[in-house]
C-alpha cells in the first residue's frame, strides 16, 4: 500500500509541471480571451494600447454585432467561405488520398518512388505551397497558359481575384438550416441507437428532440437574424485555395489509407472472392467498411486544419482580399492591425466553438472505445 502511494505521488509530481503549464498557457489564455470578448477593448482608440486599459463589460454584444450587425458583412461571408472551404477540402483530400492509396495498393512498379512523390507536398509548409500556387494561378500566366501549348487560346479565369458567386442564399435562412442539420444528425444517431436495440428510450428522446428542433425553426417560428435580406454564396475565388490545400494534404490521407489497406487481412478478400464477389464488391462490402475508423480520424484532423486555416490564404491572396477571406484572417486584421481586441477575441472564440464541435465528439467516442476494450 505504501509503495502504491509513493508511485502515485511520484506520478503526480512528474505531471504537475506540465499540468500547471497547460492550465496557465492554454486554458488560462482561453479564459482570458473569453473575458476580453465580453468587453469593449478596442472601441476607444486611446484605451486600445494603454498600459492599463479601462475595460467595460458588455456581455455578448460583440457576438450579436458579428452575426447581426449591419457593418459586419465580411465576418458573415467569411463564415460562409469557411464552410464551403471545409466541405470541398475534406471531400477532395479524402477522395484523392483514397484513390492514390488504392492505386498504390495494386503492387505497381516503383511504388516507393510514387509514394515519395505523393507525400512530398505534405512536407512543405502552407506558406511555401501558397506562394507556389499563387504563381501558378495568376490570371495572365500559370495554368491559364497551358492551352496555348496545344494551339488553343489562353484561359481567362481569374482564379484568385474573381468576385463571381454561386449557390447564393439568404443569411436569414441560417437558423433554419442549422436546425435541420442538427435534426438530421440527431435522427442519424437515433437510427443507430435504435438499430442496436439497446437504447430504445435514448433513441426515442433523440427523435423527439430532432423533430422539435426542426419544427421550431421551420414551422413553429421564424427567426430572422437581420431586418433585411442579405445574400451570401460560394466565392469562386476559393477554388484556387481548395486546389492548393488538397494538393498538399492528399498525400497525408493517402499514407493513412495505404497503411489501413495493407492492414486488412488478405483472408477476408479471398473469402469474398470464394463467395463470388468481384473487385468492386470486395471494396464496397469488405474494404470500405473497414476504412471507416481511419476515415473518421482523417476527417477530424483535416476539419481541425481547415477551420484554423490562415497561412495558406495569407500567402496566396493576402489578408485584404475579402473574396477568399476566412474568420482567422479577419481575426488577425481586427486584433493586430485595427487594435480591436474585443472583436478579435470574439472571432477567436467563435472559431474555438467550431473546432470544439468537431474535436469533443471525436474524443468522447475514442474514450468510450478505450473503456469498452
Amino acid at each position: 500500500m505504501g509503495r502504491l502511494t509513493r508511485d502515485r505521488l511520484t506520478a503526480i509530481l512528474m505531471l504537475l509541471p506540465s499540468l500547471v503549464a497547460l492550465g496557465i498557457f492554454v486554458y488560462g489564455f482561453i479564459g482570458q480571451t473569453a473575458y476580453v470578448s465580453l468587453t469593449n477593448w478596442g472601441r476607444d482608440a486611446a484605451q486600445a494600447l494603454a498600459l492599463r486599459p479601462e475595460l467595460t463589460f458588455v456581455g455578448f454584444e460583440n457576438y450579436t454585432r458579428l452575426f447581426t450587425g449591419f457593418l459586419e458583412t465580411r465576418f458573415r461571408q467569411d463564415l460562409v467561405n469557411l464552410f464551403f472551404f471545409t466541405v470541398f477540402f475534406l471531400v477532395g483530400t479524402l477522395g484523392l488520398g483514397l484513390l492514390l492509396a488504392i492505386l498504390l495498393d495494386q503492387n505497381v512498379k516503383g511504388e516507393g518512388f510514387f509514394r515519395t512523390v505523393f507525400l512530398f507536398p505534405f512536407a512543405l509548409s502552407f506558406v511555401v505551397t501558397g506562394t507556389v500556387w499563387r504563381w501558378m494561378l495568376q490570371a495572365r500566366g500559370g495554368v491559364n497558359l497551358l492551352p496555348t501549348y496545344v494551339g488553343l487560346p489562353a484561359g481567362e479565369f481569374e482564379w484568385l481575384t474573381t468576385r463571381a458567386q454561386v449557390w447564393r442564399f439568404d443569411w436569414n435562412q441560417i437558423p433554419a438550416m442549422t436546425a435541420l442539420l442538427v435534426a438530421a444528425v440527431l435522427l442519424l444517431l437515433a437510427w443507430r441507437a435504435w438499430a442496436s436495440a439497446r437504447r430504445i428510450r435514448a433513441a426515442t428522446m433523440v427523435v423527439l428532440g430532432a423533430l422539435l428542433a426542426a419544427w421550431s425553426f421551420t414551422g413553429g417560428q421564424s427567426v430572422a437574424l437581420l431586418p433585411f435580406p442579405e445574400t451570401r454564396g460560394f466565392n469562386l475565388a476559393l477554388i484556387g485555395i481548395v486546389l492548393a490545400a488538397v494538393w498538399q494534404m492528399s498525400g497525408y490521407t493517402m499514407a493513412l489509407y495505404l497503411a489501413s489497406l495493407r492492414g486488412i487481412p488478405e483472408e477476408l478478400r479471398e473469402a469474398a472472392r470464394v463467395d463470388g464477389a468481384g473487385e468492386y464488391q470486395i471494396y464496397r462490402f469488405v474494404v470500405f467498411p473497414l476504412l471507416g475508423p481511419i476515415t473518421l480520424s482523417a476527417m477530424i484532423i483535416l476539419g481541425h486544419i481547415s477551420l484554423k486555416i490562415f497561412d495558406l490564404i495569407f500567402a496566396m491572396t493576402g489578408p485584404d482580399l475579402s473574396t477568399t477571406s476566412v474568420p482567422a484572417v479577419l481575426m488577425y486584421l481586427r486584433a493586430f492591425r485595427g487594435n480591436q481586441f474585443a472583436d478579435g477575441a470574439a472571432i477567436a472564440m467563435v472559431l474555438l466553438v467550431l473546432v470544439a464541435t468537431i474535436i469533443i465528439p471525436y474524443l468522447l467516442i475514442s474514450l468510450r472505445g478505450e473503456v469498452r476494450r
